[in-house]
Order: structure tokens, then sequence, then C-alpha cells
């Protein structure tokens, strides 16, 4: 027997703003479409949490044997700057900046994407389509939009009538917007726009004479809008109506709401059952930003160069430290919090060996059952990771209770125990073990730093042909030092 059938798993759904008994359209199936990223930099640490709280979501399915189509897109054309009809494409003005075909930053950024979600284990999506991929289907769903009276032609672009739309739908209805507070919120149109009403939105937009990027189409020469790409792609892979469509808190509105009302415009019906939204990522308790110098990126928590750490950590404890927190919860990241974490995981990690070397008795003294359950009641409750995390370091404390010889389990419940816990820690959860040995880092770490006092020495005494010596032959190790004004540290 599936193991959903004995699990009653509730999702937090945007929609109605309340947890729901999750009922998928298809028994033993689940489809699910997530927003992937825009390729035109790379990816930040934000779109990682988003999408490890989907991969987790992902692996859970799994975990209870549901056939799982996970749909993740690439958008790879039609993101306007600043999220908006007018200006350029993201990619586009990054091709520009930098002298470079479009599909060349596409390839570069991707690349990136994919090295850094592997490097967090995150399980590839069963389909990752290309907007620029499924141009043609987005053409024919513009189509079908103005033959139902919704959308119009204006000087080669194409928009979706919002007010028209509102006739007889709910735009705004996902984010608790509502349309007349919306237009007379809006300044009037000052003669210079197409759209018929400020809150239209472009399904179709004519190329300019520079643009790079461009395809033909009955409007015009031109390139599809942000909204269209996802509506065509989720809908071809998992069909007018689906089970979940996920993605970040910032796509909510406009985003989220534009593809509800393209689809409904399209099929006369709601597209998605359960909508759901990961929240932002902060940084010492602030908004991350490039332009204050607020900002790291995924890579740089690996190397360790970057100007916020103390040092490097590793991929399994940055995923651990962000489910430390509920997907839908702000989190903020900081040094100390990433010590923290390492330190828990490696408590967790540790147990997990010692449980290898447990013995059975013929006595049970801990109730496994009532414990395994608890981590199911934890993912069940809307993925609730911290309070799994919570039932897991209970596990951890039975293995030292196990260990002192203070508590016992049959062979039975040993068994059902050490499985629970790989199951969760692991395939669930997304973790690694990386088999840390404290020992053997504090004689790195004290070899290093002989090294890194022998090159100061070096330096002070102006011998830099044996201090660049020191520097280089470390490199060649995969050792790295930063020179500071605080003084010497090196990465790994």
């Amino acid at each position: 027997m599936p193991l959903y059938n004995s699990q009653t798993l509730k999702i937090y759904n945007s929609l109605s703003g309340e947890k729901e008994t999750f009922t998928p359209i298809h028994e033993g199936n689940v489809g699910m479409y997530v927003c992937g990223p825009t390729v035109y930099s790379n990816v930040h640490l934000g779109n990682v949490r988003t999408f490890m709280s989907f991969d987790v979501i992902f692996r859970y399915f799994l975990h209870l044997d549901y056939k799982v189509r996970y749909v993740r897109n690439i958008t790879d054309v039609g993101h306007i700057v600043d999220d908006v009809d007018e200006g350029e494409d993201k990619i586009a003005k990054k091709a520009r900046l930098e002298q470079l075909e479009p599909m060349e930053v596409v390839q570069r950024y991707t690349v990136d994407f994919h090295d850094i979600l592997t490097a967090f284990n995150f399980l590839p999506p069963s389909i990752e389509p290309t907007a620029t991929g499924h141009i043609i289907e987005q053409i024919e769903i513009i189509k079908t939009i103005i033959d139902k009276g919704i959308g119009y032609e204006a000087n080669g672009s194409v928009y979706f009538d919002v007010v028209k739309f509102n006739e007889t739908n709910h735009y705004g209805r996902l984010s608790g917007r509502n349309i007349e507070d919306m237009l007379a919120n809006t300044r009037d149109l000052d003669g210079q726009s197409d759209k018929r009403n400020p809150q239209d939105f472009a399904l179709w937009k004519k190329a300019e004479p520079q643009h790079i990027m461009r395809w033909p189409s009955p409007w015009s020469d031109g390139f599809p809008g942000w909204h269209l790409e996802c509506t065509a792609m989720s809908t071809k892979y998992l069909g007018n109506h689906f089970d979940i469509h996920g993605g970040g808190m910032d796509l909510k509105f406009p985003h989220h709401e534009c593809e509800i009302a393209q689809n409904e415009a399209c099929t006369g019906q709601t597209p998605v059952n359960y909508w759901m939204h990961a929240n932002m990522l902060t940084l010492n308790g602030k908004k991350m930003a490039k332009s204050t110098g607020n900002n790291i990126l995924p890579r740089e928590i690996l190397t360790g160069d970057n100007g916020i750490l103390s040092k490097a950590f590793s991929a399994s404890v940055a995923r651990f430290f962000m489910l430390q927190a509920h997907y839908r919860s702000i989190l903020d990241f900081s040094d100390d919090a990433i010590v923290a974490a390492e330190k828990g995981y490696k408590r967790l990690m540790e147990a997990l060996e010692a449980l290898k070397e447990l013995v059975p008795n013929s006595n049970a003294t801990l109730d496994i059952a009532s414990w395994k359950q608890s981590c199911y009641h934890a993912m069940n409750d809307d993925f609730n990771t911290p309070i799994l995390i919570a039932q897991l370091f209970e596990g951890v404390r039975f293995i030292n209770l196990l260990k002192e010889g203070k508590e016992t389990l049959t062979s039975a419940d040993l068994k059902t125990f050490s499985a629970t816990m790989q199951a969760f820690v692991f395939d669930v959860l997304g973790l690694e073990n990386e088999k840390i040995s404290d020992s053997n880092n504090d004689k790195l770490e004290g070899t290093v730093n002989m090294l890194i006092e022998m090159r100061k020495q070096a330096r002070d005494n102006k011998n830099f042909a044996l201090s660049d010596q020191i520097r280089d032959q470390l490199i060649t190790l995969g050792i790295q030092l930063k020179d500071a004004k605080e003084g010497t540290t090196f990465t790994i």
C-alpha cells in the first residue's frame, strides 16, 4: 500500500489563505509547476532558498510514494527590466552590456544555476522547459485570448484587457487586490501608451529595431510577455488544470495573478488547485542588494571568498540552516546563525554515525512508533521542516540515551528508528553526511596557521619570494589565503 494512503497532508493555499487537505486531481499522481530563474545573472541566495523549499516538497511527495511530474522552467526571454511592460528585456540588456549574443548570456547563467543546485544536492525536475522553446505555444494562446475578446492588438503589440476580463472573472483574487481600487489609484494614461487600461499587461511586444531577441508572429516581429511563458509551459506539460503552482512570494503579483487570468481566459476554468509561495531571505537583518554590498552569492558561502562570513561553510550546512525556518517565514542569514547551524548539523551527523553501532535488546523502553508519526505530523503540516528537525533532534537524544544504556530498543524497533532517521535526514531534507573529522580539521587548521605565521615573518623580513612561495604552494593544494586588515584567513 502506498505511504500516502496513511498520511493526511495539509498545504497552505495562497488562493484561500488557509491550510487545506491535499487531494490530488489524479490519485497517486502530483503535477507541480514552479517558476524558475531568469538567467541573466548568477543565481542569488534567495533563489536558492525558494528552489530548496520546493525541492523538499518534491522529495516529500516522492517519499509518500506519489508519482510526481515536477516542471520548473528557465526564463530565457521576455522578462522586462523592473517587471513592467515598458523597457528592455533583462537578457537582451545583459547581452548588450557585455557585448555577447543573448544565448551566450543564457548559457553562461543556466550552467551556473545548475552547478549551484547540484552543489546543494537538489533533485532535478522532471521537465525543465525554456521560454524560447515554446514560442509557438505562446502565440497560439495569444490567438485564443484575442478570439475570446480579452486580448487586443495595438501597433504590433498585444495586450490582455484586464477590465474586460474582470467583467466575468476576478482579477486580483490571489493577491487580494480589487480592480476598482487599482484603477482609482493609478494615474491616467497620458496617450503615450498603447494600453487601453493601466492594468493591462503585454502578451506580445513588438521589437524595436535595435532589439536582438525577436520572433515572427501574426502581429509583428517581437517577443512574448513574461507572464505568458509559464501559462504555455505549465499547461503543455501538466494540462489545463493541475495540482500545485509554486514560486517566490514576490511573484504573487503581478506574475501569478496574470497567469491565472490568462488560463481562465483561454480555458474557462481555474488552472491550479494549490498556490504555494516561499518567503524571502534577508542578510544581517536587511534586504539583500548588490548596490549596498549587503549581498552574498551561494558559491561565496562554499568558498569563503566574501566579506560577510568568518569562514567557508559546506552546502549541507547551508542547506540545514535554511531548512530550520518554515518556507513561508522570512529567514535572516548571518554568520552567527550559520555557525550555530553548523554545530547542529555536526551533532546530527555524529548521532547518525553512532546509530550504526547500537545493539538491540529484548525489550523496548522508547515509543518509536509515536516518535516516527511525529516526524510525519511535522511534514504533513504544510511541510514544516523546523518542527521535523526538532523531532530529529529528539531522535538524537534517543541515540545518546541508548548509547549510555539508559534506554533500550528491540531489533525491530531499532531497524524502524534507523530507517526513519535516514529517510527524513537524507531523502526528505536532502542533507549529505560529509563525515567531518574534527580532529583532522584541527590538525589542518593548525598546520595552515603555522604556515600563515611563517609567511607573515617572511613578509616582515621583506623576504617576498618566500612569502609568495608559501601562498602559491598552498593554492596548488587547494588552500587559498585571504589577507585583510584583521589578519590572514584561509579557505579550502
